[in-house]
């Protein structure tokens, strides 16, 4: 008999990047009395990468007790990049808290959470956030999400879904943006009236469909998922019911649900929690857990597949070894291989030349993982992010399109508009927002995105925004020049020598200073001009007997600005690496011997590394 777990709620709080998921969930966690006020600020950005750029990776599991209910909650990612954990986490809850920037309204990740939603049939609560900013536009943006439910439900209904004003910062909301109560009291009051309790049928057996893994050094492997029917206590039998219906045994030995943003042991789960199960080693995202008397799978996770691919290899450099731990291709593939398990948006392959292709949702999401991976002790090379094309049932080449957002500043949009048209755009709409800015909608093959981000920065003086939605596959759109600048190319290894440097300073920007270690075949700058150019970065000043006035004055270089991690990625050339190590970023030809790549030219052959572009 179908039966409603009412002494639980599971939400996700979802929404585009920076409109203040985590800081609505630092405010429940104080307000339901499981953190004291003047705590830690941003309590679920728990990695090193989160809190320095201050932006979600992956969704995370927390609870908070409030009237008596255990209201499990999810913290999503608000980036495109990580829309796999968006998916993953919606998995496992009843109803969503959709949260909107109060002056930036529904922009394309909204769009994209909300969708995933709808879909599930999970019950939406809309939060107008930051309403104390000055140039917020509470109504407008209401009418913009009623709009917005409208198209993707096509529901009458959806006009009467729960709307809360909030300023989330200092934890208050209410009703209208004139009408703030002193607390979130009314919107947790909400999550328990409107959001469904779980729903079981008691005479099923135990089932959990696992969303997500961990791994603890004392307890192993950790299934994290949402149990669907049953219960289940400790030293129990089960089975895990892999994909093409695999059957693995387990046998429990540890349950732990959430209490706060840890864990709590307990003895026995009930039907409609969300638990931490150990005592499974070989289990994947999807997978269900079950007793072995009624294994009976769950639907599996549906993610959207990837739509770009980055080459990883070991460091390839004269310099490997020297500054990290972890420098054997058997060494990465394993820790790719590890990334793959918990995170269910990506694909790891093993090519034939020892080398990897990691398949991803996009290049930031791929450029985390390797932040991560030399914060661990790696070195390694990537190469340029490519686009994944697909055939289509006419045998046509077929490849991802995106939808894109601009909002820039009105003197730049020429610039926005004629770049964009070279990298195969067409513009859907334009709006003049009457404060000097204005507001573009493209569509775009997703390969004309990599490398734009920096460029487009520049061209607005850093006042512009980007946003990206998926739109889905379409015939291929032609070719078009990835960069028209050539790479500045060591010849010789040595050290950088600032006359060096001073002496060729014409011929583009360095990405090198003086006293750096330098190695024939590294990209030590950008040329101004089209075309890779040979020089030697070490060169000395001659010596001789003879002084005169003004020789011997200090040269004065144009300061350099080293290229982060992300910048690099997007800056290299299909023939280009990045060579990634604790404490540099460095890039490089995949042939550095110049003899060997004048051949190669000489030849008019195609290296083994480009016949799969």
């Amino acid at each position: 008999m179908i039966t409603q777990n009412t002494k639980i709620r599971n939400i996700a709080i979802i929404a585009h990047v920076d409109h203040g998921k985590t800081t609505l969930v630092d405010g429940l966690f104080r307000q339901s009395g499981l953190v004291k006020d003047g705590g830690q600020d941003r309590i679920m950005d728990s990695g090193a990468i989160e809190r320095e750029r201050g932006i979600t990776i992956s969704a995370k599991n927390c609870a908070i007790s409030w009237k008596g209910v255990k209201i499990n909650i999810i913290d999503t990612p608000g980036h495109a990049d990580f829309g796999g954990e968006v998916e993953r986490g919606l998995s496992m809850v009843d109803g969503v808290v959709l949260l909107v920037d109060a002056a930036e309204g529904p922009l394309p990740q909204t769009r994209f959470v909300l969708e995933k939603a709808l879909r599930l049939n999970l019950k939406p609560i809309i939060v107008i956030n930051k309403v104390d900013r000055q140039d917020a536009r509470g109504e407008e943006v209401l009418q913009e999400v009623y709009e917005l439910l409208l198209e993707l439900a096509n529901d009458e209904s959806m006009l009467e879904v729960p709307i809360f004003y909030a300023i989330g910062k200092s934890g208050r909301c209410g009703l209208s943006a004139d009408t703030m109560g002193e607390n979130l009291h009314p919107l947790m009051d909400c999550i328990l009236s409107y959001v469904p309790a779980p729903v079981y049928d008691d005479e099923q057996p135990f089932q959990m469909l696992v969303s997500d893994l961990s791994y603890s050094d004392y307890l192993g492997r950790l299934a994290v998922g949402k149990v669907v029917n049953g219960s289940a206590s400790m030293y129990d039998n089960l089975v895990c019911v892999q994909e093409n219906n695999v059957h693995k045994a387990l046998r429990v030995t540890k349950l732990q649900t959430y209490n706060g943003p840890t864990f709590s042991e307990t003895t026995l789960v009930q039907s409609g929690d969300i638990i931490v199960l150990s005592g499974v080693e070989d289990v994947h995202i999807g997978d269900t857990i079950c007793t072995a008397e009624f294994p009976k799978a769950l639907d599996r996770i549906h993610i959207d597949e990837p739509t770009v691919s980055m080459q990883f290899s070991k460091n390839i450099s004269p310099l490997s070894g020297k500054d990290g731990t972890q420098v054997t291709s058997a060494k990465i593939w394993e820790r790719l291989q590890k990334e793959s398990l918990r995170n269910v948006s990506i694909r790891v392959e093993k090519n034939a030349d020892d080398t990897f292709s990691v398949k991803g949702r996009g290049e930031f999401q791929l450029a985390i993982i390797v932040e991560q991976m030399r914060r661990e002790g790696f070195e390694l090379c990537v190469g340029r992010p490519r686009t994944i094309f697909k055939t289509d049932e006419q045998g046509r080449k077929t490849e991802p399109v995106e939808y894109l957002y601009v909002d820039c500043p009105e003197e730049n949009s020429g610039t926005v508009m004629d770049k964009l048209s070279k990298r195969k755009a067409q513009m859907r709409d334009i709006t003049y927002t009457g404060n000097g800015r204005v507001r573009m909608k493209f569509e775009i093959p997703a390969r004309g995105l990599i490398g734009y981000h920096d460029e487009f920065m520049t061209d607005t003086r850093g006042n512009g925004i980007l946003n990206t939605y998926m739109k889905g596959y379409e015939l291929y759109k032609g070719d078009f020049p990835d960069r028209l600048s050539g790479s500045l190319i060591s010849d010789r290894s040595g050290n950088a020598v600032a006359y060096g440097l001073w002496q060729l300073e014409d011929r583009g920007r360095w990405f090198i200073v003086p006293g750096d270690p330098i190695y024939e075949g590294q990209v030590v700058g950008e040329r101004n001009r089209d075309g890779d150019l040979l020089l030697n970065p070490t060169r000395t000043k001659k010596l001789t007997n003879m002084r005169a006035s003004g020789k011997d004055d200090a040269v004065t270089l144009t300061p350099v600005s080293k290229p982060t991690l992300e910048q690099a990625i997007q800056f290299i050339k299909d023939d280009e690496l990045v060579e990634v190590t604790p404490t540099a970023i460095r890039m490089c030809k995949k042939i550095l011997d110049g003899q060997q790549r004048k051949v190669f030219e000489n030849r008019g052959e195609i290296p083994q590394y480009l016949l799969n572009k």
